[in-house]
């Protein structure tokens, strides 16, 4: 759970430039890489090249497995049960439930009008509301999501279950500290016999109803995998949030935006908004540190890694390496409107291979849409922080802090 005052503070100390420096500092000592790292506790081995980004996500789960030790601590406070933890022989039936109900194979869900619906009347709430301040800041912009992710994903019913949402974010506070607090059981059942309750209500249209109607094998614990897709969804309204401010402050995109939603049927799926949302994935990271923990020993260039061994993509050294990224500090959507492959320099807001983000095009659909109805309707202007297309984009920005202007459409 992202703390609003850390966020602050560290974008103000530019603490995320720091740590690609510091990336770029072992690449230029050591060479190629992988480098080993060792912290308190722990050693941990970070690739710096782009074909080991590559092998470590494609070789995902086996031999690079996505359930690590911090994962563990972290995520069972939530998601005991959750596939990002789970063994080997749990994941063979877990996975494939979660793409069956997420559905990563098709760019727009089945439920997808539904979600749009679900997603312009909410944000359609949040402008009038808004309009009435002449200002729209992040506790509005996370109230509207909030609601309109209970709708997604649970229903209807939920749309005013704030204590569900107040629970998983509790509980995600206490995982912050993963080991090291016990867990909250008491308020993680709960919260699990909430989410339970909507599976067995099964609105139509919801994600609950996808996991009520879809067959489970037995260890698939099905709603125990919802908390992962609430969580998700959490990081992805950072991402629309910027998303916004980038296109508040970069009119020639701006535009461009505009002219796709005024120019779209009813079915549209808007892929320069989800480029710009994916855009602001890339140039702040959600998930800066992509874990794995090797199952079996692994040969690279400098020697061979035990099983056992931590590894660490750290995406924002990839994302945002000016030596090797021409626009690394700029706003370039284009860069994800075409389907990226390994010939690619590795930007990888969503994981890759085999263990990549199930949930990827939902969320994407369901942002490209909010964001939509926002820009479509009004014109922000970008109170705090100042960001600006003449100069270089910070490494890192706080969604906390972020204010705008309505100016009218």
């Amino acid at each position: 759970m992202r703390r609003p005052l850390m966020m602050l503070l560290s974008q103000k100390a530019g603490l995320d430039k720091q740590a690609v420096r510091t990336m770029q500092h072992l690449r230029d000592r050591y060479g190629p890489g992988p480098v080993q790292v060792r912290l308190p506790g722990r050693r941990f081995t970070f690739v710096l090249e782009p074909d080991q980004v590559h092998r470590v996500l494609n070789e995902s789960p086996e031999p690079f497995s996505p359930s690590t030790r911090e994962k563990r601590g972290a995520l069972g406070h939530f998601q005991p049960e959750g596939v990002l933890i789970s063994s080997p022989e749990e994941r063979t039936v877990r996975r494939p439930f979660n793409e069956q109900v997420l559905q990563p194979q098709r760019r727009t869900h089945e439920h997808g009008q539904r979600m749009r619906a679900v997603v312009a009347e909410e944000m359609n709430a949040l402008l009038d509301h808004a309009r009435l301040t002449g200002t729209l800041d992040w506790p509005g912009f996370a109230t509207a999501w909030h609601r309109m992710v209970r709708r997604v994903v649970l229903g209807g019913t939920a749309r005013h279950d704030h204590a569900v949402t107040n629970d998983l974010l509790r509980l995600r506070k206490d995982a912050n500290w993963s080991f090291l607090k016990p867990a909250r059981t008491r308020r993680r059942q709960r919260f699990l016999e909430r989410l339970a309750d909507y599976v067995e209500l099964a609105e139509p249209g919801s994600l609950a109803q996808m996991v009520a109607r879809t067959p489970g094998p037995e260890g698939t614990a099905k709603h125990h995998q919802i908390p992962q897709w609430l969580f998700a969804f959490d990081a992805a309204a950072w991402a629309t949030y910027r998303a916004l401010a980038l296109l508040a402050t970069h009119d020639g995109h701006a535009g461009t935006a505009r002219e796709e939603v005024e120019t779209a049927g009813a079915d549209a799926d808007f892929p320069y908004l989800r480029a710009c949302i994916l855009e602001s994935l890339r140039l702040w990271p959600t998930t800066p540190a992509i874990l794995r923990d090797t199952t079996q020993a692994t040969t690279w260039a400098g020697g061979t890694l035990p099983a056992g061994a931590s590894i660490i993509v750290f995406a924002p050294y990839f994302h945002r390496d000016h030596t090797r990224i021409s626009r690394a500090h700029r706003f370039t959507p284009d860069l994800w409107l075409r389907a990226r492959t390994d010939e690619d320099w590795p930007l990888v807001p969503f994981s890759g291979g085999p263990a990549m983000c199930p949930g990827r095009n939902v969320v994407l659909h369901t942002a490209g849409a909010a964001l939509a109805q926002l820009v479509s309707a009004e014109e922000f202007t970008l109170v705090d922080p100042p960001l600006s297309p003449r100069r270089a984009l910070p490494g890192g920005i706080s969604p906390f802090h972020l204010r705008f202007r309505l100016s009218g459409p």
